[in-house]
């Protein structure tokens, strides 16, 4: 780019320098003309007044072109050396008001920076701008990379998002009699859709959940851990319930194979084509072992104000609590139902954004675990025969 610059100065350069010497021919020329033109005349008798004047133009137009050229040889160079150093001065004196002009013009006007920088161009200057921030070249490349992946790259962005998890006692049972937990699994959020298929998988394979987790947020998969009494390929244990748009339902299909099921529902290529926002809501049921003590839910795109709500009044459950894994200065609120209330409930909300893959996991304990760690003075005051 500068040496095509360069070019063009030079160019534009010779062209003004030939012109110069252009006109000063043509100038020596016209004096010539005008010089035969009084001798024609004298020779005519003419007036002596009008061959002197005529003869006088002539010596001007000949000694103007003549001084033209000469100067034009012998002091060109200088001339451009002269203009170039001081348009290098005048640049040298500007440039810090140019700088300054540009960046509150960017700073003001982010339409102007998009008009002019290509995407690399901005992650250059936003890893510049965070190193400056930071003080640490590499750690600040690095932390504008997972930035860049989780969030810039991300196909969807989701909005006001409220998870209501219920957990009930099923009527299956493990291989030692005791009873499963049925999850009902219910999801909200306003996105912009930009797959025109929802497609929401149970696997036992490993392999095939990562496999399929990298293909969110088209693909939502739950993984099943094989063993007895839990088979992901069949219905009774992980199943699509209801799947909708802004309030209208859409048919769900289902399609098993040996390691699992997949369920699908449309969004609409007319949806995706017109980048709409939309409200989108499914709810799917899936079995849980109460003895594995946890539930983990995980947010597949990056959220803002994420509500999760879980009741667990119908089980055996005795208590439960939360982990969270949000990177934030903004501390989610955790809340539980008082003591004494019929209901047993437990509720965390996140307020601001969370990145895509941040998760949540439900860690309770059982009613007969809470007999047998309960403090012995505790137990002889309920039971004082013991």
């Amino acid at each position: 780019m500068v040496n095509i610059k360069m070019k063009q100065e030079y160019l534009l350069a010779s062209i003004y320098r030939l012109k110069l010497i252009l006109t000063g021919v043509f100038l020596v020329l016209a004096g010539l003309l005008a010089s035969a033109l009084g001798d024609w005349l004298a020779s005519q008798n003419v007036a002596g007044a009008l061959v002197a004047l005529v003869r006088g133009l002539s010596e001007v137009l000949i000694v103007t072109g003549a001084i033209g050229i000469a100067i034009d040889f012998f002091t060109g160079r200088d001339k451009d050396a002269a203009d170039t150093e001081r348009t290098r001065r005048v640049l040298k004196e500007l440039t810090p008001d140019f700088v300054d002009a540009v960046i509150d013009g960017f700073r003001v006007n982010k339409k102007e920076l998009q008009r002019v920088a290509t995407p690399e161009l901005l992650d250059e200057i936003a890893t510049n701008v965070l190193s400056l921030r930071l003080g640490d070249d590499e750690f600040a490349r690095e932390i504008y990379e997972d930035i860049r992946d989780q969030a810039i790259r991300t196909p969807e962005r989701w909005y006001d998002v409220k998870v209501n998890v219920r957990l009930s006692n099923g009527l299956e049972k493990t291989a030692d009699g005791r009873p499963l937990l049925d999850a009902l699994i219910e999801w909200e959020y306003t996105t912009t859709p930009s797959h025109p298929t929802a497609r929401f998988a149970c696997v036992s394979d490993i392999d095939e959940f990562h496999e399929l987790i990298a293909d969110a947020p088209a693909t939502s998969t739950w993984f099943m851990t094989p063993r007895p009494g839990f088979d992901a390929s069949k219905q009774a244990s992980f199943e699509l319930l209801t799947f909708s748009i802004d309030g209208k339902a859409r048919k769900i299909r289902r399609s098993g194979r040996r390691s699992g099921q997949i369920y699908s529902a449309t969004i609409g290529d007319d949806v995706v084509r017109e980048a709409r926002p939309v409200r989108i809501r499914h709810a799917y049921r899936a079995i849980v072992d109460p003895a594995n003590h946890r539930l983990f839910l995980a947010i597949a795109q990056p959220a803002r104000n994420v509500s999760l709500e879980v009741d667990y009044s119908n089980t055996d459950i005795a208590r439960m609590s939360v982990s969270d894994l949000v990177p934030s200065r903004r501390r989610p609120y955790v809340s539980q139902l008082p003591a004494g209330t019929p209901g047993r409930e437990l509720t965390i909300e996140v307020p601001g954004w969370v990145q895509a893959g941040v998760g949540f996991t439900f860690v309770w304990t059982l009613d007969s675990e809470e007999q047998l760690v309960r403090p012995e003075s505790t137990r002889t005051r309920a039971n004082p025969a013991a």
